[in-house]
């Protein structure tokens, strides 16, 4: 069975969390935009901090991007793949 993909947007939110727009930020020449200081406070994003850009596809084309702090995103590789490993080894 193939399953339909999901789309983004408020349908998509759970009970777990939900995603909102925090803010609206503008891209300038250089493709440079500045997150606001509300924003990096809340999700404790601080100068020299690495982010991955997360894409979500629908149709071909990106319909939603994520960042996530570099090391969040090591700890969640990790927690998913080291039972993997630990049995493979």
């Amino acid at each position: 069975m193939v399953k339909k993909a999901q789309k983004c947007g408020p349908q998509t939110c759970g009970e777990a969390g939900c995603c909102k727009v925090e803010a609206v930020v503008s891209v300038d020449d250089r493709g440079q935009m500045v997150l606001p200081k509300e924003i990096r406070d809340k999700a404790g994003i601080q100068a020299g901090d690495k982010l991955a850009i997360i894409g979500l596809e629908r149709d071909g084309k990106v319909c939603c991007i994520s960042l996530i702090k570099v090391e969040d995103l090591t700890e969640m590789v990790k927690s998913m793949l080291g039972p993997v490993m630990k049995e493979i080894f």
